[in-house]
């Protein structure tokens, strides 16, 4: 019981809080041209968030958002991110599956 009390505490007030369904609608307006509705880019390039840790995923939105990271599309994307729209995104790519190791990619359709 004393465990499971220590790991809520540390976990922050985003994570806790976040709201999937919330985070897939943000993720469909905001993320999916890119990163696909399922967290499965269709570019090589770019990033595949499904199945990746929530808080490394919130970690990588705050630096994206503070310029720490750089990328010139996804700085002004995150700019425009409240700590809640993170959360959610952070917590609904989290939830998804990964994609299958040595999975080609599909290219996109016209």
């Amino acid at each position: 019981m004393l465990l499971l009390a220590f790991f809520t505490l540390g976990l922050s007030a985003a994570a806790v809080a976040a709201d999937l369904e919330v985070g897939k609608t943000k993720v469909m307006f905001v993320c999916s041209d890119c990163h696909g509705l399922k967290g499965i880019s269709v570019v090589n390039n770019f990033a595949n968030p499904a199945g990746q840790k929530e808080l490394y995923l919130l970690s990588q939105l705050k630096d994206f958002k503070a310029g720490t990271r750089k990328n010139i599309e996804v700085n002004l994307i995150a700019k425009q991110l409240s700590e809640a729209d993170m959360a959610n995104i952070s917590a609904y790519f989290a939830g998804l599956a990964q994609p299958a190791k040595g999975a080609v990619k599909k290219t996109m359709q016209n």
